[in-house]
């Protein structure tokens, strides 16, 4: 079974681009552009398929999944952050939310 750790590990082995580990601008763009075809992908089922994933447009989405998480993992990285450190601390959050009542509405610390 592979861990956060070993991903975020054998992730930094593929990446390739400027000013690698001080760079923390990069994976930050390409996160948000690899959510953006993930979201692009759910729009498309929505207005093509009436909202129906086939197998075939899962097995897309996983690869965007992929993507996403691959820039995750180096945005961690570039800022020092271990991803099970993060992964950890998010469940840690939303438990805390949860046993709280506060799990809807907004706001950062609620």
């Amino acid at each position: 079974m592979l861990d956060f750790n070993s991903y975020q590990q054998a992730a930094a082995q593929t990446a390739a681009y400027p000013d690698l580990g001080n760079n923390f601008i990069y994976p930050t763009l390409g996160l948000v552009g690899e959510a953006g075809e993930v979201a692009e992908k759910i729009k498309k089922v929505l207005r093509d398929d009436d909202g129906q994933l086939s197998a075939e447009k899962k097995q897309e989405l996983m690869k965007e999944l992929g993507d996403v998480l691959w820039y995750l993992a180096r945005l961690a990285a570039e800022l020092g952050l271990e991803l099970e450190q993060v992964a950890q601390r998010n469940l840690a959050k939303l438990t805390s939310r949860q046993e709280r009542g506060k799990l809807g509405g907004s706001g950062d610390n609620r």
